[in-house]
């Protein structure tokens, strides 16, 4: 397998006369066997990422490696890469069959035993053996995409592909597909890079995410440094669901000061704005904020707006000044819209970041696990 090394990569486009820059400045690397999923908005140049790492598209500036091999003036037949669509892209008066050996007939010099073997073996590994011989409009969503799926796998190519290969199938199936692509990487152990711009489906499969917006890099990490330890308010608004709550704030010594509340700060914490520092947003995930009986310090009083029951969670929807606040407390937590509550930021939970840079000062306390916190804020029985 290969690990893949994008250095300041760079692509714009002329359109009408003008520059788009789709990506810009990215640099990042995949190591052998990991699964990486670029993430982000529709528009933010994870496709292009994609394209080029496969030599569908030309780089304005910039390198890709394939073990440390510079490829970027290779074709994607020379970068033994194989590529998953989101339209699955199967002839549709050839059979499965013929869609999956299509490749290696006219691609490669495989003799015909060697195609059947690898298209039958593929095939079993995604379970459409017993529908080898239909064509894709005889097939579901879901056989369809295991096809494309295993027209991959024939190729045993060093370096998989997928632009958001799951979009076109029901929630129940793209859950299930999840599972299976999982497992398909955990046998063939394969470098994958993965697009989608569902942050559930990037926080379930990933071994690294790379959160993109406008063309640039926003953090690289595990799922959950980047829900944790957010580099900026971007990705922590992006990652995650329900999404982070924020407040807008002036520091003031010890205190933060919003429009609504005035939040104290231990001298630990309030030590991490730097000086000259004069706005910073107060950022805690919706299982952080706390349900407390009686007032404290940096507790405030708010009216529930919305119960949404999920089955195992439950989200409630307050206003907080002229912010919507969310907290997710258990599924057993017996609320009601217009019941009144304290809630409670917990200083161990919040994050502090720049109000204009958008930057991280400081992240939740990594000692805390998203499990202990979410009991605790399920005070309501």
């Amino acid at each position: 397998m290969a690990s893949i090394e994008l250095d300041n990569l760079r692509k714009v486009f002329n359109e009408g006369g003008g520059d788009l820059v789709a990506v810009d400045d990215l640099s990042l690397k995949v190591d052998d066997s990991d699964f990486l999923v670029l993430v982000g908005p529709s528009g933010c140049g994870k496709s292009t990422t994609l394209r080029t790492i496969a030599g569908l598209e030309q780089p304005t500036d910039g390198q890709i490696l394939f073990d440390g091999e510079d490829v970027t003036d290779m074709g994607p037949q020379e970068r033994r890469v194989a590529m998953v669509f989101q339209d699955y892209a199967l002839y549709p008066h050839m059979t499965a069959r013929e869609n999956m050996s299509f490749g290696l007939r006219y691609g490669s010099d495989h003799d015909d035993e060697e195609i059947d073997r690898r298209v039958n073996a593929a095939a079993e590994m995604m379970g459409i053996e017993n529908h080898l011989e239909s064509r894709p409009n005889e097939l579901s969503g879901g056989q369809q995409q295991r096809v494309a799926l295993g027209r991959a796998i024939v190729r045993e190519p060093e370096v998989f592909l997928m632009d958001e290969p799951l979009s076109n199938l029901d929630a129940k199936l793209r859950a299930q597909m999840r599972t299976e692509l999982q497992e398909l990487h955990s046998k063939l152990d394969i470098t994958t890079v993965y697009v989608t711009h569902d942050q559930e489906e990037a926080m379930t499969m990933g071994d690294q995410l790379a959160v993109l917006n406008d063309g640039e890099l926003q953090q690289i990490g595990t799922p959950l440094e980047c829900y944790q330890e957010p580099a900026n308010t971007f990705v922590a608004g992006f990652i995650g669901s329900p999404r982070m709550n924020r407040f807008e704030g002036r520091p003031n010594g010890n205190l933060l000061e919003t429009d609504a509340f005035d939040y104290h700060l231990p001298d630990d914490v309030a030590g991490q704005i730097p000086t000259g520092t004069d706005e910073v947003i107060l950022g805690i995930r919706p299982e952080d904020v706390k349900v407390v009986d009686s007032p404290t310090e940096n507790s405030l009083s708010t009216e529930i707006n919305v119960v949404e029951r999920m089955g195992d969670l439950t989200h409630i929807y307050t206003t907080v000044g002229d912010d919507e606040c969310i907290i997710t407390l258990s599924g057993q937590a017996e609320v009601a819209q217009g019941d009144e509550i304290e809630i409670e930021f917990p200083t161990a939970r919040i994050h502090l970041f720049d109000g204009k840079t958008g930057d991280a000062l400081k992240n939740r306390d990594s000692d805390v696990s998203i499990g202990e916190s979410a009991s605790i804020s399920s005070g309501i029985s």
